[in-house]
């Protein structure tokens, strides 16, 4: 007898859920391995809901009949899947046998009905799958009519396991060749479950199998609200899988899309994967459904959905329901839908959907003005009653006037991902039409519809759906439901925080940073000793010694963070934008960025998107121009080849631009509000191998962008600032809770960036065995310590992280503890507080070792990354240089140079020498080191105190930094003072 807490409990637990739900229970004795279904259960269904069928397979077989009806299932099972054969029948002797029956559209027909109800719905505990291993069980199967259409493993948190746990034995212990685990053949899906969330699959790959999450959200993240006295994941078994909902699932969600996988522009095959909706896919679309029967046309719904949410499918899934609805009268409550894009692809994408779920063409017809205006097109096809139409939003204002020159018939409206693309601009055509609507309130085309919508007043035959990531305020108010405070909310929400969190996307703000931050870390790295920098320091810390609005500057420091710390991310794969702040600026960056490449004789390509033709220093510029020729059109699809690596844009490709390798965004422009989210999203697209995103922005401030995200988010992690110093204190703590020994990581380290290892098992066993005593010593502290070194753990790999990205850190001790650390720390046992499992991607880990060994950043050697001390001690002679008084460098200067600085500058001067003598690094330098070794680090120094300081006096400062004579005169004169006073100290 299982125990209340253990595994079985829970699988008894689920099973009598469903039972009285309405299921069967179907022994696993009954099922038949070889053919991969229950064949009594498929017989009797056959035989008691379509007995003439029945009889005539037994006149066509006399006395075989059973052994043939089962024997030509398994083969249209093999040849068509069983998604096929369930929806559309098995075609045999001269007749079509249903395999199940779905619920009718209308209740017109009661005989569909009582057919509907026949269905047996089937469960099956610790299913014995193998027919060449009888010691093998699932353990649940859900089945329709005797087919298998879901397998199940349970996980049970109580007993120290989790739900990774159960994908893991799907990948490592379920054959995906046995008949019932076979892509299209076997079961529809594949759920891991526990008692806080379910994943899925609908293909079982071996270690390749792709799990998605098929959680509700909680608090606008992932994960599962908490259920009183219930799992958190009872929505499953209590909700999603009883009959009418799997029913509907299987007939109008679940299909197949096919992707054609082309080279040099010829299909060389085509790749088929198996949708199955995520869990706010198929809320969001019954809710629209529901309401929209309950409260026919007329009324408004915004949907707002994060990129990664799967807006296409959810979008078809809606046109597919929209088109067949009726309400509880029997009636049609649409006579079309009418979908406005800009996207061509999802023109397609709802064409294969649709006929995948109902095997009909011609049900939707794309506006493409190829025999005429468009508007004219547009007219026609409502006039025919066309069920499903695809415009684009610069005809949407006439679907609305011809919407009321036919007030009989009611249309539903479904907007796609309301706001301008990759045009930069509102078209002009758009603007023309928007009939005694305001001009200037428009800035894109979520605008237009928005005001469109409110100009039509009330219209009682359209009602809207509108999708987007981030709605506007006017938005809100058009399509929005009253939130009872006076304002709007969307309809349904699923937000950019759970879509980070389920892995649909990256989070753009995890490495973001301004400019100051970049600097300051850079800099304090750069002055301490106990964080060693390699040269690509040199060139951060140096722009702020140059003009911060000079681009040339700023292209140095892009290139060289670019090449240093970006190219090598996503397998060598990796991209960059320049977001720029107009049309010229995006001119000059484009020609400093390619100067500077030719003349440090650098292996990058650049490309530059911006409107129209830009005049420049009595030049004129094209995009296509500067593009070598490429034209506009063609742009995107170069961009995405392995010739270029960084696009500068004015305006362009800030919305609506999809390229997955895009892992790094250079700001220099003034961004806020939903131009900020929309800009920097364009980084979060996942990529096998992309793990991050990294920022760097000259022109916004941390806040400014945090307010503009805080709407979309969900909860906010931006922060401002990093003390490279942090650093080294978190590994020290870390090193005092004695979990691991630094032999264990040098070893670790050791076989991790050999370039023999390329992740063979043998290797991948090497550095399991590793960190095995690590995870040893760790489990065996009390919990309390335990936590505490998690914690710490995650600090230092996030920090780290963050700031690898800034400086290329030359201390191996750091780089080695990180590595190790990453794979330790997926090796920890879970903890309960923990909201997922981080670093668990092992292509991921492939790429970053690739990374690192192709930035040359270690190297193994016990005498890498160590600073050179010191070499002479005060050997410098006193009487190398005159002796000056500080008061006289002003007077000096002023005579050699023609300058007329002032007793105020002067007084600057003071400061920054006191600023010196106080600074104890610079002092015992110079008590440590002759003169022109000393010079080398007070030159610098000099220049950042100056910085410092620059707002108390800008005049000085700017003719230091552009005259170098003053620079060379003033440096020389303080740098004597400050060595000659810190030697008499010494």
């Amino acid at each position: 007898m299982s125990k209340p807490y253990d595994e079985a409990a829970f699988e008894d637990e689920i099973a009598a859920a469903l039972l009285k739900r309405g299921y069967t229970r179907v022994p696993s004795d009954d099922f038949d391995a070889e053919r991969g279904i229950f064949p009594d259960e498929v017989v009797s269904f056959v035989q008691e809901t379509q007995p003439e069928a029945w009889e005539q397979l037994k006149t066509a077989h006399k006395g075989s009949a059973r052994e043939r009806f089962l024997q030509e299932l398994t083969s249209a099972l093999e040849r068509q899947g069983t998604l096929e054969i369930l929806r559309h029948g098995l075609h045999t002797t001269g007749t079509k046998i249903e395999l199940a029956t779905f619920q009718p559209n209308t209740g017109i027909n009661p005989e569909l009905q009582a057919r509907y109800e026949a269905n047996c719905l089937g469960v099956t505990q610790q299913l014995h799958y193998s027919a060449t291993n009888s010691k093998l069980s699932v353990d649940l199967t859900l089945s329709v009519n005797g087919i298998p259409v879901a397998t199940a493993e349970l996980k049970n948190t109580f007993t120290d396991q989790a739900n990774r746990d159960a994908r893991e034995q799907y990948r490592q212990d379920r054959d995906p060749s046995e008949p019932i685990f076979r892509f299209k053949r076997g079961a529809l899906v594949h759920f891991a479950i526990d008692q806080n969330e379910v994943h899925y699959t609908t293909e079982l790959a071996g270690e390749d199998t792709h799990f998605l999450p098929f959680n509700k959200g909680h608090e606008k993240g992932g994960g599962n609200p908490p259920r009183e006295n219930d799992h958190r994941t009872a929505y499953l078994w209590k909700d999603i899988w009883t009959k009418d909902s799997w029913m509907e699932i299987i007939r109008r969600f679940i299909h197949i899309d096919t992707e054609e996988i082309k080279k040099d522009g010829i299909t060389v095959e085509e790749e088929e994967t198996m949708i199955f909706p995520r869990y706010h896919q198929l809320e969001c679309v019954r809710q629209l459904v529901e309401s929209a029967r309950e409260e026919g046309p007329g009324e408004d719904y915004l949907v707002q959905h994060s990129t990664g949410s799967g807006k296409s499918k959810s979008i078809a899934w809606l046109v597919h329901r929209l088109v067949s609805l009726h309400d509880e009268n029997d009636d049609a409550v649409f006579d079309g839908v009418v979908v406005v894009t800009d996207r061509t692809i999802l023109d397609e994408q709802l064409r294969n959907t649709i006929y995948e779920l109902e095997h009909k063409t011609g049900v939707v017809h794309p506006i493409k003005g190829e025999s005429g205006p468009k508007s004219e097109e547009l007219a026609q096809a409502l006039e025919d009653g066309k069920p499903v139409i695809i415009t684009t939003l610069q005809t949407f204002p006439y679907v609305i006037e011809h919407a009321k020159s036919l007030p009989e018939r009611d249309y539903a409206v479904v907007v796609d991902e309301a706001h301008s693309s990759q045009s930069g601009e509102m078209s002009a055509e758009m603007k023309g039409i928007l009939s005694g609507i305001d001009e200037d309130e428009i800035e894109d085309a979520e605008d237009a519809i928005a005001e469109n919508a409110k100009a039509r007043s009330k219209q009682e035959n359209l009602s809207f759906f509108a999708f987007t990531a981030t709605p506007k305020a006017k938005t809100l108010q058009t399509f929005g439901e009253p939130d009872g405070d006076g304002g709007h909310e969307p309809f349904h929400l699923y937000s950019m925080q759970q879509a980070i969190d389920e892995g649909f996307i990256l989070d753009v703000l995890q490495n973001y940073t301004t400019y100051e931050t970049f600097y300051n870390v850079a800099k304090v790295v750069e002055e301490d000793p106990e964080v060693p920098e390699q040269k690509a320091v040199k060139a951060i810390s140096q722009f702020l010694k140059l003009h911060p609005h000079n681009v040339a500057q700023k292209v140095e420091i892009i290139v060289e963070h670019f090449r240093t710390h970006t190219q090598h991310k996503i397998g060598g794969k990796a991209k960059a934008m320049i977001v720029t702040s107009g049309r010229a600026h995006a001119v000059r960056y484009k020609k400093a960025i390619d100067e500077y490449i030719e003349e440090n004789g650098y292996d990058l390509s650049t490309l530059v998107a911006f409107s129209g033709t830009v005049e420049d220093d009595g030049k004129s510029y094209t995009e296509e121009g500067m593009n070598d020729g490429i034209k506009e059109s063609e742009l995107p699809t170069v961009f995405d080849t392995p010739e270029y690596q960084v696009l500068v844009v004015a305006d362009k490709y800030q919305t609506g631009f999809d390229q997955p390798l895009l892992h790094t965004m250079y700001v220099d422009k003034k961004l806020s509000g939903i131009q900020a989210v929309q800009t920097l999203s364009r980084l979060n697209r996942t990529h096998p191998g992309k793990e991050d995103t990294f920022v760097l922005d000259f022109e916004n401030e941390h806040d400014e962008i945090q307010e503009a995200f805080d709407p979309f988010y969900g909860k906010t992690t931006t922060a401002e600032g990093a003390d490279p110093q942090h650093l080294q204190q978190l590994a020290s703590d870390l090193d005092a809770f004695r979990i691991y020994e630094q032999d264990e990581v040098d070893r670790f380290a050791e076989v991790f960036f050999d370039p023999s290892n390329t992740g063979t098992e043998g290797a991948h066993a090497k550095l399991s065995s590793l960190v095995q005593p690590a995870r040893d010593k760790f489990v065996a502290k009390e919990e309390e310590t335990q936590e505490e070194f998690r914690s710490t753990l995650h600090s230092f790999l996030r920090l780290y992280k963050f700031q690898s990205q800034i400086v290329s850190y030359a201390d191996t001790r750091l780089e080695k503890l990180y590595t190790f650390g990453r794979f330790l720390y997926k090796e920890l046992p879970k903890s309960s507080r923990d909201p997922s499992v981080e670093f668990d991607d092992e292509l991921a880990l492939q790429y970053y070792r690739l990374e690192k060994s192709e930035e040359g950043s270690i190297g193994l050697t016990a005498s890498d990354g160590e600073v050179e001390g010191p070499t002479e001690t005060g050997t410098g002679s006193p009487g190398e240089d005159d002796e000056v008084e500080l008061s006289t460098i002003v007077e000096k200067i002023n005579e050699k140079l023609g300058t007329d600085f002032t007793e105020a500058d002067q007084l600057f001067l003071e400061q920054l020498k006191e600023d010196a003598l106080e600074d104890d690094h610079i002092r015992r330098s110079a008590q440590a080191n002759s003169r022109e070794n000393f010079a080398l680090e007070f030159d610098e120094a000099l220049t950042s105190m100056f910085i410092d300081r620059m707002d108390q006096n800008q005049e000085l400062f700017a003719e230091f930094m552009d005259n170098d004579e003053v620079q060379e005169a003033i440096t020389k004169h303080l740098r004597q003072q400050v060595y000659q006073e810190s030697q008499a100290e010494g």
